[in-house]
C-alpha cells in the first residue's frame, strides 16, 4: 500500500491541518457539469429496454415451449436490474434462465454462462462457479468462460487459478483480458499497472464505438483515479461516463462521494443522492446518506437513513449480498454483535477472501475477544489485501493487542487513505 501512501501525501497534508479545509481550495466540481443529469427526467434505454421486453414477453406467451425467449426476457431483466437497482428483475432473470437451461438438461455454454453471470451479480459466486466449470467441460465459446473463471475466482481468493486463467486468456489487445489483468493489478497493489491496463481498454473500446463498453470503463478508470489520488481525472470520468448515459446512477455516486470526500460539502453530495435515488432502487444510497448524516452530526437523518437501509434489505431475495455491510453495522452494537459475527462466518465460508476474513476478525474484536481477533488479522488479512477499510480494521486489533511498531506503520499508510475511507475516518485513523 505503499503508493497509495505516496500519491495521497499532498491530500492527506491537507486534511491534517485542519479539520475543515476550504471548499474552494478543494473545489473541482461546478453543479453546471452535471446539474442536466440529475433533472434528466427522460431515460431512453429503459423506454428501449421495456418495448423489447414485451415483444418478447408476448412471443412467449404465444408459444410458451419457445426457451430462447426466456434468454431474451432474462437479458431485458437484467438490464432493467441495472438502471432501476430492482432485486425483483435479478431474480425473475434468474427464473427464466432456469428454465432455459433445464430445457435443455444444462448442455448450452452460453445459457450456462447467462446464469453464472446473474449469480455473480447475486453474490452466489461457488454456484457460478460450478456453473462454468459444467460450460468449461461443454467447450463452446471456450474463451468466454475461461473470462469469467477469472471473474469468479477472483472472487472467491484463488489467485492460482486466476493467474492460470489470465495466462490461458492473454492477448494485450483484448478488450476483455485487459480489464480483467487490470483488476487483478488492483488487487495486487499495482494500482498504476492498474490504471494503464484500463486506459489500453478504453483506447479498444473508443475504437469499436460501443457505448456500453465505453461507459463501463470511464466509471471504473474513474474508480481507480480516485483510489490514486487523481480527483480531477476521477470526475472527468465520471462526467465521461454521464454524456453517454445521462442516467448512469453509479456515475453520479461517484461524483456525490467527491463532493462529500474530497470537496467536504456534504449538503450538496446528500442532494445529488436524493436524485439518484428517485430513480434507482440500490439500497447502497441509503447507507452513504447515512454516513454522510452522521459525518454533518444530524443524528437523525443517520438513523432514518439506516432504517431505510434495513428495510429495503428484509427481503430473502437479496440473500447474501449485503453481508459485509450488514456485518460492519451490527457489530457497531453490543446487543446485534453475535449477528454480525454470524453473518461474518458465512462470508467466510462463501468468499475465502482477506475481505471476510476482516469481517470475522472485525466482529471478534468488537465482540472483545481480541487475541482471536489478532489471529485472524495476522494470518489471513495483513499481507493479503490492500482494502484500506480491512487495514484500518487491523490497525486497531493491533493496536489494542499492543502491537506498537505494526500499528504505526499501518496508521502512516492509511493517512494516505482518508479519501477512499471517507472524513468521519479522519479523526479515527489520527487517534489511533
Amino acid at each position: 500500500m505503499k503508493y497509495r501512501t505516496q500519491i495521497f501525501f499532498l491530500i492527506s497534508f491537507v486534511f491534517l491541518v485542519s479539520c475543515s479545509p476550504s471548499l474552494e481550495k478543494n473545489k473541482i466540481t461546478s453543479t453546471k457539469d452535471y446539474e442536466g443529469y440529475l433533472k434528466s427526467s427522460e431515460n431512453n434505454q429503459l423506454k428501449t429496454v421495456q418495448a423489447d421486453f414485451n415483444f418478447w414477453e408476448s412471443k412467449l406467451k404465444e408459444t410458451p415451449n419457445q426457451y430462447p425467449y426466456n434468454v431474451k426476457l432474462a437479458s431485458n431483466y437484467n438490464t432493467l436490474f441495472k438502471i432501476t437497482g430492482k432485486i425483483d428483475f435479478l431474480k425473475k432473470a434468474e427464473k427464466n434462465l432456469i428454465v432455459a437451461n433445464e430445457k435443455i438438461n444444462y448442455t448450452n455454454s452460453g445459457y450456462l454462462r447467462s446464469l453464472a453471470r446473474n449469480y455473480i451479480s447475486q453474490h452466489r459466486f461457488k454456484e457460478s462457479l460450478a456453473l462454468l466449470l459444467k460450460a468449461e467441460k461443454l467447450g463452446q465459446n471456450l474463451k468466454g468462460t475461461q473470462k469469467m473463471l477469472i471473474d469468479v475466482y477472483l472472487e472467491l481468493g484463488n489467485y492460482a487459478k486466476v493467474e492460470s486463467y489470465l495466462t490461458e486468456i492473454r492477448d494485450i489487445n483484448d478488450f476483455d483480458y485487459l480489464i480483467r489483468i487490470s483488476k487483478y493489478n488492483d488487487h495486487l497493489g499495482n494500482l498504476e499497472d492498474a490504471i494503464n491496463y484500463l486506459e489500453k481498454s478504453l483506447a479498444i473500446a473508443k475504437s469499436k464505438k460501443n457505448a456500453s463498453l465505453l461507459k463501463w470503463n470511464y466509471t471504473n478508470l474513474a474508480d481507480y483515479y480516485g483510489h490514486a489520488g487523481r480527483i480531477k481525472d476521477s470526475y472527468n470520468a465520471y462526467l465521461k461516463a454521464l454524456e453517454i448515459d445521462s442516467n448512469d446512477a453509479y456515475a453520479k455516486k461517484g461524483i456525490a462521494w467527491i463532493v462529500y470526500s474530497y470537496e467536504r460539502n456534504p449538503e450538496e453530495a446528500l442532494r445529488i443522492l436524493d436524485e439518484v435515488s428517485k430513480k434507482n432502487a440500490s439500497p447502497d444510497y441509503y447507507l452513504l446518506k447515512a454516513e454522510i448524516a452522521e459525518f454533518m452530526n444530524d443524528e437523525e437523518k443517520k438513523e432514518t437513513n439506516l432504517a431505510l437501509y434495513f428495510s429495503a434489505i428484509d427481503t430473502e431475495m437479496y440473500g447474501d449480498m449485503y453481508n459485509k455491510y450488514n456485518s460492519i453495522l451490527l457489530a457497531d452494537d453490543f446487543k446485534t454483535i453475535d449477528k454480525a459475527l454470524e453473518i461474518a462466518k458465512i462470508e467466510v465460508k462463501n468468499r475465502p477472501t482477506a475481505q471476510s476474513y476482516d469481517l470475522l476478525a472485525w466482529s471478534y474484536y468488537k465482540k472483545g475477544d481480541y487475541k482471536k481477533a489478532l489471529e485472524i488479522t495476522e494470518n489471513h488479512v495483513i499481507g493479503h489485501t490492500f482494502e484500506p477499510q480491512a487495514l484500518l480494521h487491523a490497525a486497531h486489533i493491533l493496536k489494542v493487542n499492543g502491537k506498537d511498531s505494526e500499528t504505526i506503520k499501518l496508521k502512516e499508510e492509511l493517512l494516505g487513505s482518508i479519501y477512499e475511507l471517507g472524513p468521519l475516518t479522519e479523526k479515527e485513523i489520527q487517534n489511533i
